[in-house]
């Protein structure tokens, strides 16, 4: 079996939904689904939240990453989403993982990269 590189997606999402960018709350429960329903495997999570709001945040998988950061007073987190392909190819888990964040801040704005690796 040789090596195939997993599809990385570094983003910025800008929001005007404040309140999902102050606590982790909505997003732990809503990606706790998304991996469930995506059929991928959580082996561990850290949320971290700040003092006068915003979180940062990391679910670990077996395929690999979740990860996350927010700035609510820029309306704004970023998002790394990264699967790897070691035993099947996960690009179209990892762009449908993307795209129901971006759906479930409400937002129409953003930056996006793909990277493989």
């Amino acid at each position: 079996m040789s090596y195939q590189p997993g599809l990385h997606i570094l983003s910025r999402i800008y929001t005007t939904q404040e309140e999902l960018l102050v606590s982790p709350d909505s997003l732990r429960t809503y990606l706790s689904e998304e991996i469930k329903r995506l059929d991928l495997h959580a082996v561990g999570e850290v949320y971290h939240s700040f003092d006068g709001g915003g979180y940062t945040g990391v679910v670990c998988l077996t395929e690999s990453h979740i990860a996350f950061h927010t700035w609510p007073e820029f309306g704004l987190l970023t998002v790394d989403v990264f699967l790897s392909n070691y035993q099947k190819n996960n690009e179209s888990k990892a762009r449908d993982f993307w795209k129901s964040i971006q759906n479930f801040f409400q937002s129409s704005e953003f930056q996006y990269e793909e990277v493989y690796r």
